[in-house]
């Protein structure tokens, strides 16, 4: 499963597998589009970026971080396109697609929704040790990959493989989901 954290600039991609109830690190990266370009080059730029990922790793779901809205209506606008595209590509693939809050995502990795972005980064090195990490934008989309892996992506495996684990005995689901990657 794939996980974007979209953004203008840049649109953060994490890949992530599930085997039982442990996640496994596969691809991440960040496609870039050019500043000094029109908007629509740009978001043309982040759509090729992103069909490319797509066509490589062919994941078989994806899910997208929601915009949240900031104090200026026009970088707001802004990210709302680019996470149009993120939306797009994979629906244009035929790859379902979910979305979650940015709160949803920290709470799902760190078991605390208003969670900083430097618990989740120390999480992510938890959750997935063997993952070279390609920037901040690649991290938050693995974030979203492994949210998305949590509430039942991939036709639950990952759900299912926890509710399954009988010897897991940390309360709520964040903390099971810690126990079969440590």
């Amino acid at each position: 499963m794939i996980g974007f954290d979209p953004g203008l600039r840049k649109t953060g991609w994490g890949i992530i597998d599930v085997e039982g109830s442990r996640l496994i690190h596969v691809a991440n990266g960040i496609v870039h589009s050019d500043d000094r370009t029109s908007l629509a080059e740009r978001l043309m730029q982040l759509f090729d970026g992103l069909q490319q990922v797509i066509t490589d790793w062919e994941p078989a779901s994806a899910a997208v971080e929601e915009t949240f809205v900031n104090k200026n209506p026009t970088s707001t606008l802004k990210l709302g396109q680019a996470r149009g595209i993120s939306l797009l590509v994979p629906a244009l693939a035929g790859i379902p697609v979910a979305e979650y809050s940015p709160n949803h995502i920290k709470k799902s990795v760190v078991g605390a929704g208003h969670a900083g972005k430097e618990q989740v980064a120390a999480m992510l090195k938890i959750l997935l040790p063997q993952a070279k990490i390609n920037g901040e934008d690649a991290g938050d989309a693995l974030a979203v990959a492994i949210c998305h892996a949590h509430n039942g992506g991939a036709h639950g495996s990952l759900h299912a493989a926890l509710k399954k684990d009988h010897t897991a005995t940390g309360r709520g689901g964040a903390q099971i989901l810690f126990k079969g990657t440590r």
